[in-house]
């Protein structure tokens, strides 16, 4: 893993607290150091994202380099925070990777159409699921050229 990927923070946004705890730790068990923060649901990840309520400070709510985005959560689905991330422009240059158990076409097909840059459904099994996030991980920080802004906090 190159250097720069250590300053890059990836925010989860998934109201299941044990989906938050296997991201976590199959992120932890693909070897990768970034700093892994979570949020319960779209209007949190918006809050987070704009340093609103519990999130004002800037130190608290680093911006992130990747968002790992769930569906269906409570208050703001997925596909809302998605909508209003790439509505705004100094937010649409992060990448959001959909994380989901949804399998369902229409979902696929208007993630991406609401500016997603990746569709996964989320393994059954832990091992398949840290295989996942090893593969996403390597390519979202290794592969790819991430804007600048994604390593500022």
């Amino acid at each position: 893993m190159n250097s720069d990927s250590k300053a890059i923070v990836i925010l989860l946004a998934d109201d299941d607290e044990d989906d938050r705890f296997l991201t976590a730790d199959a992120l932890r068990l693909s070897k990768l150091a970034n700093d892994f923060r979570t949020v319960n649901d779209g209007e949190e990840l918006m809050d987070y994202l704009y340093h609103r309520g519990e999130y004002a400070p800037p130190a608290s709510s680093p911006r992130p380099g990747l968002v790992l985005l769930d569906l269906n959560m409570p208050r703001k689905d997925g596909r809302e925070a998605l909508r209003e991330m790439k509505a705004d422009p100094g937010l649409r240059s992060i990448p959001v990777l959909v994380l989901t158990t949804s399998k369902a076409e229409e979902d696929v097909e208007r993630t991406y159409n609401l500016g997603a840059n990746s569709f996964i459904v989320k393994p059954v099994t832990f091992d398949d699921f840290v295989e996942a996030m090893r593969v996403a991980t390597e390519y979202w920080f290794q592969v790819v050229q991430l804007p600048a802004g994604a390593k500022e906090s």
